[in-house]
């Protein structure tokens, strides 16, 4: 039987390198990966975490049926798509896809344009929201913390 972690495996571990950005982080752990340490035994932790929304622009009613004709469209591709399974023939199958599309954006386009106006223009703008860390901490297993440490020294000597 194979040992499961918690998800907070990573608390109690040593820190052997701390980077401003995830990239900075991974490429850390990329860097132990290619000189052929053991990675399962480390992890990536993020630390001072926030929520950042970018606001994207306004959303006035043209986008709010824009983005819903869009979406509409996509999501009447895969229907069109999984029953074109069962369409008889290349021509029903082409004929089945596109009125799918066709009935998914303008679906999507009413449902866009009833969504805008059920807010009463209280979110007026569209956004996109993330989570990111001030700081991303590689911790590594006792066993292995020290060489990993000597290894991202070298990482550090590189890049300077």
């Amino acid at each position: 039987m194979t040992e499961q972690r918690s998800s907070l495996a990573g608390v109690d571990r040593p820190v052997v390198g701390s980077y401003p950005t995830y990239e900075g982080a991974q490429r850390a752990v990329d860097f132990l990966s290619d000189n052929k340490f053991p990675v399962q035994h480390t992890a990536i932790i993020g630390s001072d975490l926030r929520m950042v929304e970018t606001v994207l622009g306004r959303l006035t009613l043209g986008r709010a049926a824009l983005a819903g004709a869009g979406t509409g469209a996509w999501f009447g591709l895969l229907i069109g798509l999984l029953l074109s399974v069962f369409a008889a023939g290349r021509h029903g199958v082409l004929t089945l896809v596109l009125s799918a599309v066709a009935y998914g954006a303008v679906f999507g386009t009413v449902f866009g344009l009833a969504s805008h106006a059920m807010t009463g223009g209280r979110r007026d703008f569209a956004s996109r929201s993330q989570i990111v860390a001030a700081r991303y901490d590689v911790v590594a297993d006792h066993e292995v913390a020290e060489e990993a440490k000597n290894q991202l020294i070298k990482l550090a000597w590189r890049e300077d």
